[in-house]
């Protein structure tokens, strides 16, 4: 496994790992035709765009050893925190699950953002979402008692968010 920062021309393969993700890991909770309509090309476009963009995110992209996109994460600067982060992305192909690339990208985000110079990260994760709960919280990831509802796919779905200290 490789990881190395993303590029314009990685678009398609951000988005091919964000849609297939998507698809499985939200099967239970968001509605099957929302989930079937999801566009690669669509979203390829969204990630070119903020791959080009002038404020744009860092992104880290790991690549098995054929070079094909495995997973990707996705971070910034929180916009009303001070020192904080925001972990806006991290998916991974249903095939990479279990592997440990999850592991290496969230250790990998991390340290980038400790290199930034935030202290604290946060994100958000579907209060449904099992899963990933137990991945965040097994790398030391709290809630922290925010949530909000977010309608996708018409469906009113929680997100809560967690957080944890850069420096722990």
């Amino acid at each position: 496994m490789i990881l190395r920062a993303a590029r314009p021309d990685d678009a398609a393969a951000l988005a091919s790992v964000h849609v297939l993700s998507w698809r499985a890991a939200y099967r239970d909770l968001v509605p099957g035709p929302y989930l079937d309509a999801l566009d690669v090309e669509e979203r390829a476009a969204v990630w070119h765009g903020r791959l080009t963009a002038p404020d744009r995110p860092s992104v880290l992209l790991a690549t098995d050893d054929e070079g094909r996109a495995v997973a990707f994460s996705c971070f910034r600067a929180c916009p009303d925190e001070e020192f904080t982060a925001e972990l806006a992305a991290l998916y991974a192909l249903p095939e990479a699950w279990g592997t440990g690339v999850g592991r290496a990208l969230l250790s990998a985000s991390a340290e980038a953002l400790v290199a930034g110079g935030f202290r604290t990260a946060a994100l958000w994760v579907f209060a449904g979402n099992a899963r990933a709960r137990r991945f965040y919280e097994a790398a030391g990831w709290r809630a922290d008692g925010t949530s909000a509802w977010e309608e996708t796919g018409g469906r009113l779905l929680e997100e809560l968010r967690y957080r944890r200290d850069l420096f722990a």
